[in-house]
């Protein structure tokens, strides 16, 4: 149970970041579009990548030397730096909400959301660099108790905001 704690708040401090993909699903829910098919998009996809990262580096750890985990973590610290960087140079972009997207179809919004999330780096340091690092050393049941508390706070905070944002 502790583990499914641990995982929560782990995953709920990192995805608390708004970042595009945050900005995305609040932007559908103001323009009140397609909101619920957004937020499951977003939160299975988290799901996903979190076990992913979490298996990924139980592989590398059992099969692979330790510096491929340095290089894991030296890529992830370079690509902080530069997301942190980019972030403080586009700190005055505006976003347009006045935009009507009532019409777009749920294909249309299905692959922005898709788009707004795998083609997102934020997304993949989040849930493959930082989460599956921070379980490596956890024993196979308390990763996956750990992946579960993750995935529960993705579901969770997209559904928040996105409803959130449509009232």
């Amino acid at each position: 149970m502790e583990f499914l704690i641990l995982g929560f708040f782990s995953g709920l401090s990192l995805i608390l970041a708004i970042g595009a993909q945050n900005i995305f699903v609040i932007e559908q829910g103001l323009k009140k579009n397609h909101i619920f098919l957004v937020c499951l998009i977003c939160s299975i996809s988290d799901l996903i990548l979190i076990f992913l990262g979490i298996f990924l580096f139980h592989y590398f750890v059992q099969y692979f030397s330790p510096i491929i985990e340095l290089v894991f973590n030296i890529l992830l610290i370079i690509f902080l730096l530069h997301f942190i960087y980019s972030k403080i140079k586009a700190f005055k972009v505006k976003i347009d909400f006045g935009e009507n997207l009532n019409s777009t179809s749920k294909y249309s919004v299905a692959i922005k959301t898709l788009g707004f999330t795998y083609l997102n780096p934020h997304v993949y340091s989040d849930t493959i660099f930082i989460l599956g690092n921070f379980s490596k050393n956890l024993m196979l049941n308390e990763k996956i108790f750990f992946g579960v508390g993750g995935s529960v706070a993705s579901f969770l905070f997209f559904f928040i905001i996105g409803y959130l944002a449509k009232f």
